[in-house]
């Protein structure tokens, strides 16, 4: 009899996870496991803030997929998905082709501009390794290139930063670290520096617990943050970003546009010709795709709602953790012929980083976390991911254990 073959793309939280665990559950002659990714690599995305401001090195953050999965039970592909082809059960890589009876599809997102003029083309975006690096490599050049022409371009020294969400309040609250450090090292007079955070809702961190929001707010501006809220983007040059407040346009001076305002789910998802919304597949309880049963779509890519209000819940790597364990069982059960799970989202809490060492969170019943206490409960999950990736022996290479670093 014919052993299935599983293919799984993308080595996200949710594909790596999936992988790691079907590994675990499925003998090498239960099926053929293959797992597509366009790096060798996995990486922390909720650390990408930090290699982006250049608080944190990349390495860090990168994970060899090698020392995670089990190459005598896992066939890895190191190559890029070029379309999928559900009706063929076909998937076209850029050297290649792959057939198909179970697919999981988590390739990730995208930067969502919203049809920004300039954007696409002069604002970075916090999406990957080599996006967080050059935003690095960048700030670097413009502070280096400061300290060393005759004629001073203070735009060198403005960093813009559109969107007041999670990625972008983390972002800020390394920067707020980061720059004191590029004075020092560039000799620049640190008041010389702006950074300066849009956002378009009335509040950063929209929808956080209000008590939580001030809170953040207050100790990111001590550190020099500057926030304009209620504020829409309306263009983004090579040398400025223009904005629009109460009917006022602006226009600030800038040679560094960040941009984490939106992510959209990989674009290919909805060339493939799923049933979608925006671009994301509206899953089914068991997590698999619409008309196609052996299709499973996972974080990013995966559109679940919340019946209680009636929102989406927000692609979280929280959620799609939880997501690998339901489709991990239920491909299996596939193959099998077993009985299907149904995915619940358990939201156990969410912090945001703040820097080094301060943070805000909400856990478990409400419970609000202001400080260094919040940070201590980064750690905690971050290294709580760690060990459930690849066991003790990951954690120890790439965990974080001093609540000051």
């Amino acid at each position: 009899m014919k052993k299935p073959n599983i293919v799984i793309l993308g080595a996200g939280y949710g594909g790596m996870m999936t992988t790691v665990k079907l590994q675990k559950t499925l003998g090498v002659n239960e099926a053929n496991i293959t797992l597509v990714n366009i790096n060798d690599y996995h990486y922390q995305t909720t650390w990408l803030h930090e290699n982006a401001a250049g608080t944190l090195h990349h390495d860090r953050t990168r994970i060899q997929i090698k020392d995670v999965i089990n190459m005598s039970k896992v066939k890895f592909v190191k190559d890029k998905v070029i379309s999928i082809k559900p009706d063929e059960k076909k998937v076209k890589l850029e050297n290649g082709q792959l057939d198909y009876d179970v697919l999981v599809i988590g390739l990730g997102f995208e930067a969502a501009t919203f049809g920004i003029p300039g954007l696409e083309e002069h604002a970075f975006t916090i999406g990957n390794i080599n996006s967080a690096r050059l935003i690095r490599e960048h700030m670097e050049y413009n502070f280096a290139l400061y300290h060393n022409e005759s004629e001073k371009n203070p735009a060198r020294l403005n960093i813009v930063v559109g969107g007041g969400g999670f990625t972008g309040v983390e972002f800020l609250g390394e920067l707020a670290n980061r720059i004191p450090e590029l004075c020092e090292e560039y000799d620049i007079d640190k008041n010389l520096v702006r950074i300066i955070n849009i956002e378009g809702s009335p509040t950063i961190l929209p929808g956080f617990d209000p008590q939580l929001v001030e809170y953040a707010m207050n100790s990111l501006e001590s550190r020099g943050v500057e926030f304009v809220t209620g504020a829409m983007f309306k263009e983004c040059t090579a040398t400025s970003v223009v904005y629009e407040k109460n009917g006022e346009i602006t226009e600030i001076p800038t040679l560094t546009t960040v941009w984490a305002a939106g992510v959209k789910a990989n674009a290919l998802v909805e060339k493939s010709g799923f049933e979608n919304n925006r671009g994301k597949v509206a899953v089914e309880k068991d997590m698999r795709a619409p008309d196609y049963d052996n299709v499973f779509v996972i974080g990013d890519c995966a559109l679940i709602m919340n019946e209680q209000t009636g929102r989406p819940y927000p692609p979280t790597a929280q959620i799609a953790i939880q997501q690998s364990a339901v489709v991990a069982h239920n491909v299996k059960a596939y193959i099998q012929g077993g009985e299907m799970e149904h995915f619940e989202p358990e939201i156990l809490g969410t912090v945001a980083s703040l820097g080094h060492n301060d943070a805000i969170g909400v856990i478990f019943n409400d419970q609000k976390l202001f400080g260094w206490k919040a940070t201590v409960m980064k750690k905690i999950i971050d290294n709580r991911y760690l060990l459930k990736l690849g066991g003790l022996s990951l954690l120890m290479k790439k965990g974080k254990f001093n609540i000051f670093y």
